[in-house]
């Protein structure tokens, strides 16, 4: 019965409660003739206060036992241990506030010998007693429950975002390493080109540090990296490479996960331009299919082969794909006929 929400809805049930038990006193007290009806609604309204007084006691003398919620006999042992002050309390308590105000009204209040009120009063709070604590453990038992999912989704996601965090920085060094590359390859030839290809490394890096600490990002702002990334390493396999674009209409607010396509154009670059002295071609395209997403990077000329399929890029990008989308989202690597490998993402749009 912690915070606002369950400690309203108490209160809410507390007070309907015991409105239900005054019209039904007053009911049966006109059926038998009675005609003050300020009595009923004192005989339970006294019995409301005293009862309200009890069991706020309780609940907070007893707050420090709701870790024990775990071994429900202890639990009960220690309310259990509240049954003789209602015992005690309730029945002078209660019935000293209807005779202060009868006397106050100028009337008597009668009731049977205080020996049969003690014994009946006593055995009322008992079933009153075990009837509450019964609602009250089944109540913080469910928000316990309640709290214990709440506490283990936080945990799956705090951890599913760790992991989504170190794959991507995995994946970042790989993309410097080979961009520098790229630039150490013409220092000694081309000066000004490496300082051009060294001014747009450190846009792509910035890019890369305006995506922050998000995973996904539009597609127009992962195909601007992209671009970038293609022009480093068309710079560094100058004549061995050619690169064709075809990029749909109306999907550059597609949701894509960040650094998603730059590993599927490294692998192009590591296991076919890398090792070949002709041109490679190598085509990106993206289109809308439906509510999907599907791009495209193909070249003419690799082989699909298990080295080609197991690099640390792919790896990761398809364990981000899973956490990210589950069985939504998709990465398959085809042979195309006579030569090249198709990578085909899907993704939701």
């Amino acid at each position: 019965m912690t915070g606002p929400h369950p400690r309203l809805l108490f209160a809410a049930v507390w007070v309907l409660f015991w409105i239900l038990m005054n019209v039904t006193a007053v009911q049966d007290y006109v059926r038998d003739g009675g005609s003050d009806y300020w009595k009923p609604v004192l005989w339970e309204s006294s019995s409301a206060l005293v009862i309200t007084l009890l069991v706020a006691a309780q609940l907070a003398g007893t707050r420090g036992a709701r870790p024990l919620l775990a071994t429900p006999l202890r639990w009960f042992a220690v309310q259990l241990r509240w049954l003789p002050l209602y015992w005690i309390v309730f029945a002078p308590l209660a019935f000293g506030l209807r005779h202060a105000v009868y006397g106050l009204a100028g009337e008597t209040y009668t009731h049977e010998p205080w020996p049969g009120v003690l014994l009946y009063e006593g055995v009322k709070m008992t079933v009153f007693f075990g009837l509450f604590v019964l609602i009250q453990f089944g109540m913080l038992s469910y928000q316990a429950m309640q709290q214990e999912r709440l506490r283990a989704e936080e945990s799956r996601t705090q951890l599913r975002q760790a992991q989504l965090q170190q794959l991507t920085q995995q994946m970042q060094p790989h993309f410097l390493f080979n961009a520098l590359n790229t630039v150490s390859s013409l220092m000694h030839t081309d000066v000004a080109r490496a300082d051009a290809l060294l001014m747009q490394l450190a846009d792509v890096l910035r890019a890369a540090l305006d995506a922050g600490e998000r995973q996904q990002t539009p597609l127009s702002a992962e195909l601007r990296l992209l671009r970038a990334y293609a022009q480093l390493m068309a710079a560094r396999f100058d004549d061995r490479v050619t690169l064709a674009w075809d990029i749909g209409d109306g999907i550059d607010d597609c949701i894509v996960p960040v650094m998603s396509l730059q590993p599927l154009l490294e692998n192009i670059f590591k296991h076919t331009v890398e090792k070949r002295r002709q041109t490679t071609a190598i085509r990106i395209a993206a289109a809308r299919d439906g509510h999907r997403l599907r791009i495209v990077l193909e070249d003419d000329s690799g082989t699909l082969g298990a080295e080609s399929c197991a690099g640390i890029g792919l790896s990761n990008l398809r364990v981000r794909l899973a956490a990210l989308y589950g069985a939504d989202a998709a990465l398959r690597l085809t042979q195309l006929e006579p030569a090249g490998v198709r990578a085909e993402l899907t993704l939701p749009c």
